[in-house]
């Protein structure tokens, strides 16, 4: 066997062997379009091998001319996934010089079977046999086709394609293995097509030798992949060792972790997060499925959580109650994340779980020991309000005593008034109902119950809230006013609630009044909207006002500007307003008298 047999063979059999390799690589991940394009021009270069290995062994004009023009073809088809690899692997390069020269050789490949003998040949007319690596080989001798130089510019143009594509790479500052690949393939294809010049256009005596140039550009091309091939082995190592990682840190907190295929409807879940929603290991997980362990009254929360992420592929996320197969209840806190596919459309979502019914149940008693605290602090200013409170129920009761004495003396007549007595009996009447009234607001502030948010009409929460204070502001000598704003709109909340605000702000605001003259001892109550979502409720008084260091402080526990004070009741008021998703603070008043208490609560729906 020849030496240029065996050269040939061996490149057409390392060509074979690379897109062997690679051509697999493809078939697993349609999105390997680098792999594809490499396995396309292996293939393609030992195509060429071959048909030149039957070119220089040609023993006829007829023989020589129907190698190379079959050789022409793969010429073509490697190019193309040359100029796609390139694209693929370096991501740069002006595309418009690329297909200009593929759109060339594509066009004068016709003249190939057209035009004369083949594309390089009008005629060929004979062959001649000369000695190349210690072995007679043909070369053609004839008459060129002009049509060829339409084929060599092409190949000028995809070689300006790779020369701006290694230029770009080369300005990035990628001075690496890309750098490295572009120059090397610019360097194999342009000494191919220098050599094919020479031999067409110049006149140099040689066979034709396109493959081994070739087979360079395909040793470059495997490099770069087996470089991939590496890379990807390590970072498929480090990817190992951080899902290792996460789901130690996934299991230390508790987190269960899934994805889902939002088309197939198909979810794989770690073992954590199928233990959380209650399934087992090998039982199927499904959409429907889990919606069958949220709370019933928690799904719709939850479709339309997703449903919003869905819409632009954002996340979602809330607190559930699930429902698990053995009748417990569990409250998770679920976050998730919508991913789209290339068209945009909803792919798949990936998230994690965790259990928080502990943390309810803490929050839970917080609440309620909150509410204890907020109940002691009413019973507390109730317990200040006592005398006050004792001289507006006997008020009544005493006009009800007189007016009883007045009736039975009337009755005891051998003519009794009637009219007289009727008009006594409605005096009682109303003296009863007043009394009755100052101890409704006696026991709705002091009954324990649970918070319950409503819409309330803020002008009869003031109104209630001042006619239980007129009597101690009357004791106290100072003047209350209560000022509300036309057309003030319902606001939400829990109505003993926010009396206690009030109250505490109130009683505080009359205590700011020690030591000031009596004339000039008022407290103001206002209440306006103060935008489209929330209502200002301003307690101001007109006493010495807070120091300025003291002005946040006075919110904490325990902290009291007053001596006998304990400082709580303005903490659990502070509670209370954010509870309602409101706000509360203190400011002095201009002019250095006095300070006013604000808080906002919302405006109901």
């Amino acid at each position: 066997m020849s030496v240029v047999t065996i050269v040939w063979s061996m490149i057409a059999a390392a060509c074979l062997t690379l897109a062997a390799v690679h051509l697999p690589v493809w078939w697993r991940d349609r999105q390997e379009h680098k792999s594809l394009a490499f396995s396309v021009a292996a293939i393609c270069t030992a195509v060429i091998a071959y048909c030149e290995l039957s070119a220089l062994h040609a023993r006829t004009p007829q023989a020589y001319a129907a190698a190379v023009r079959a050789a022409h073809i793969p010429v073509t088809v490697l190019l193309i996934s040359l100029v796609a690899f390139i694209l693929l692997y370096l991501q740069t390069g002006r595309l418009v010089l690329g297909i200009s020269g593929i759109a060339l050789r594509v066009f004068s490949t016709p003249f190939n079977y057209l035009s004369g003998d083949t594309l390089n040949f009008r005629e060929i007319q004979s062959l001649r046999s000369i000695e190349f690596l210690g072995d007679p080989v043909s070369i053609p001798v004839g008459v060129m086709n002009p049509w060829m130089l339409l084929s060599d510019v092409g190949l000028v143009l995809v070689i300006a394609f790779l020369i701006d594509a290694t230029l770009s790479v080369w300005r990035r500052g990628r001075l690496g293995i890309p750098l490295w690949v572009g120059f090397s393939v610019t360097l194999f294809v342009t000494a191919g097509l220098g050599q094919t010049v020479l031999r067409h256009w110049g006149g140099f005596q040689a066979p034709l030798t396109l493959s081994p140039f070739f087979l360079g550009v395909i040793g470059v091309m495997g490099y770069a992949m087996f470089r991939d091939l590496v890379n990807a082995k390590r970072l498929v190592a480090e990817l190992r060792e951080s899902e290792a990682q996460a789901a130690s840190a996934a299991a230390a907190a508790n987190l269960g972790t899934f994805t889902r295929d939002i088309r197939n409807d198909e979810i794989v879940a770690s073992d954590k997060w199928r233990e959380l929603f209650g399934f087992s290991r090998t039982e199927p997980l499904s959409r429907d499925g889990v919606m069958q362990r949220l709370h019933p009254n928690d799904r719709v929360t939850f479709e339309s959580g997703f449903a919003s992420a869905t819409s632009w592929a954002g996340e979602y996320h809330g607190e559930y109650r699930l429902l698990l197969p053995d009748g417990r209840m569990r409250w998770i806190l679920h976050h998730g994340r919508v991913e789209c596919d290339a068209r945009g459309r909803p792919a798949r979502t990936r998230g994690a779980s965790i259990d928080i019914t502990a943390h309810k149940r803490a929050e839970q008693e917080m609440l309620r020991l909150r509410q204890d605290i907020a109940h002691v602090g009413r019973v507390s200013v109730m317990g200040q309000l006592a005398s006050a409170l004792a001289h507006e129920i006997n008020q009544p009761l005493g006009a009800i005593l007189r007016n009883a004495e007045a009736a039975a003396l009337f009755i005891k007549q051998p003519s009794p008034d009637l009219e007289e007595i009727s008009a006594i009996v409605d005096d009682i009447r109303k003296d009863d109902q007043r009394a009755s009234e100052v101890i409704d607001r006696m026991r709705a502030l002091l009954r324990r119950q649970p918070v319950e948010m409503i819409p309330l009409d803020l002008q009869q929460v003031l109104v209630d809230v001042a006619t239980l204070l007129r009597s101690d502001a009357a004791v106290r000598h100072v003047k209350l006013d209560v000022d509300i704003g036309d057309r003030l709109p319902k606001v939400l909340g829990d109505r003993v609630q926010l009396q206690q605000v009030l109250l505490n702000l109130i009683i505080n605001g009359m205590d700011a009044l020690e030591g000031v003259p009596s004339e000039d001892r008022s407290v103001r109550v206002t209440a306006s909207r103060k935008d489209p979502h929330d209502a200002e409720i301003c307690v101001s008084d007109t006493g010495h006002g807070i120091p300025l260091d003291e002005i946040e402080r006075i919110f904490d526990p325990f902290v009291s500007t007053k001596p006998q004070g304990i400082g709580m009741g303005l903490s659990i008021s502070r509670s209370i307003v954010e509870a309602h998703s409101g706000r509360l603070w203190a400011e002095n008043n201009d002019g250095g008298r006095g300070a006013s208490f604000r808080f906002t609560v919302p405006v109901a729906a």
